[in-house]
């Protein structure tokens, strides 16, 4: 009983750890449109929980079977995410520039625009991987889990993911009511930091 109560508080900590990049997107992604409804926030955390779901047992399997093609992997991923996140960001500052110009004009209709604004799949998903891909890492350490301990963990870090992006969501959802069209701008810079971060934290080894 005791060892199952450490296996479950210690995947919930990592969840929350691996949990935090794709906060801090789904804070950009509130941002950007926070008119949004219910359906595209469960999306877009749900999305983000499906790939931290996927990549620690992605990294499970490639480390018992292919040790040598994830240590090559491993050395990409900074430069992974560096270059996802600052493609996805530089678009939605684009955007919010767009924005920003024809700010005024057909206020009303404009905010019923905003209302039925959806991230793109292709966007949400290039997120999902970039926020993720780190937690192929994570197969290291659960190398020595059995089948169904890794599942049951990649479960836990998909469930933690999803309550905090969701949240995280909702914060960005009231920051962008408050900054109308420099919203997108704002989001799309804190992409771009979130790439450097995850690129700078890897290059030192934090």
């Amino acid at each position: 009983m005791q060892d199952l109560f450490f296996f479950l508080f210690n995947s919930i900590l990592l969840g929350v750890g691996l949990a935090m990049d794709a906060f801090s997107v789904s804070i950009a992604d509130g941002i950007h449109a926070p008119s949004m409804k219910r359906g595209e926030m469960f999306r877009i955390a749900g999305t983000f929980a499906f790939f931290q779901w996927l990549m620690p047992l992605t990294g499970w399997v490639l480390v018992r079977t292919a040790v040598r093609i994830f240590s090559f992997l491993e050395t990409l991923i900074p430069w992974i995410a560096l270059g996802l996140l600052v493609w996805i960001g530089a678009g939605m500052i684009r955007e919010g520039r767009e924005e920003s110009r024809g700010e005024g004009e057909a206020q009303e209709a404009e905010a019923r625009a905003e209302a039925d604004k959806r991230l793109p799949w292709k966007t949400l998903l290039l997120q999902g991987i970039a926020t993720s891909i780190d937690a192929l890492s994570v197969g290291f350490a659960i190398e020595s889990y059995q089948a169904w301990a890794a599942l049951t963990a990649s479960l836990l870090i998909a469930a933690v993911t999803l309550v905090i992006c969701l949240f995280g969501v909702r914060i960005g959802k009231r920051a962008g009511n408050l900054l109308s069209a420099r919203a997108s701008i704002l989001g799309g810079c804190i992409l771009i930091f979130i790439g450097l971060e995850i690129f700078v934290r890897a290059m030192l080894g934090i």
